[in-house]
């Protein structure tokens, strides 16, 4: 199970707040947190930064790389920052990840030759010329184009970490049975292939989010899901990713369950 902490993001005001001021012990402080709490891939995303986000994305890798080892996640929707940040991302505990390409012939065209040149993983969404998925079958079809075309490129797929899209429930009842679907449709036919997500989307424009969050947590993990983006300090939510991978038979001994209990983590 691979944790993408989701926090150091220029969308929340603190951090564009912490980035405007080059406050580096904010920013130090939130890696800090979130590799404590079991982040295995801190996401570094700037893109609200407009006309400044290769600046800003140096000082961040930069910044960060002061207090952590852990590898990064380098999220920008503007290929130039992309490489700007796996330029100065360290590889000592794993590798670079990019977030993201989709099968959009132009944003596929412009980020494959950086996961190439960089050796990277790399997160694929499940998105084309075409527009959004509406259903597993679309998903399916999708992931399964992103991976036959990156394998082409002689890219690994245990470097693969498929996005189906997650769409709010609020907006359609059948979209939460339709990821889950698609997890394990992609997950069957690809079983090297990875599967991660910001899962949060599901319970936009609901009340109760973190109810329904935990919840598809649980689902999407039992369908092969294997990868979150998402915080990692919010220790119900980790509680119910190390217990659900306990009870799936992925932690050995429950080791990393009772590991994360003596620690605290989600108490």
């Amino acid at each position: 199970m691979l944790i993408i902490g989701e926090l150091i993001n220029t969308s929340r005001k603190a951090i564009r707040e912490a980035v405007d001021t080059r406050n580096a012990a904010y920013i130090q402080e939130v890696a800090k947190q979130q590799e404590a709490a079991g982040a295995h891939y801190l996401d570094v995303n700037c893109g609200t930064m407009v006309g400044q986000e290769i600046e800003c994305m140096e000082w961040l890798v930069n910044t960060i790389q002061e207090v952590t080892d852990l590898p990064l996640c380098i999220d920008s929707p503007d290929v130039n920052a992309l490489r700007a940040g796996l330029t100065l991302a360290k590889t000592t505990n794993g590798k670079r990840m990019i977030n993201s390409t989709t099968a959009e012939t132009a944003r596929y065209q412009a980020v494959i030759p950086l996961v190439k040149e960089f050796n990277a993983k790399i997160v694929a969404l499940c998105i084309e010329d075409a527009g959004m998925p509406e259903t597993a079958e679309d998903r399916l079809r999708i992931a399964s184009k992103l991976i036959d075309d990156m394998e082409k490129e002689g890219i690994n797929q245990d470097d693969i970490y498929i996005d189906p899209l997650i769409k709010p429930l609020s907006t359609n009842d059948k979209y939460g049975k339709s990821v889950l679907d698609a997890i394990y449709a992609i997950k069957t036919k690809y079983p090297a292939v990875h599967l991660t997500c910001g899962l949060s989307n599901i319970s936009y424009g609901f009340p109760n989010r973190a109810v329904l969050n935990r919840l598809f947590v649980v689902q999407t993990m039992t369908v092969g899901m294997d990868g979150y983006i998402l915080n990692p300090t919010d220790k119900a939510m980790m509680g119910v990713v190390y217990a659900g991978q306990a009870l799936l038979g992925n932690d050995r001994y429950c080791t990393k369950y009772l590991k994360a209990h003596r620690k605290g983590l989600y108490e």
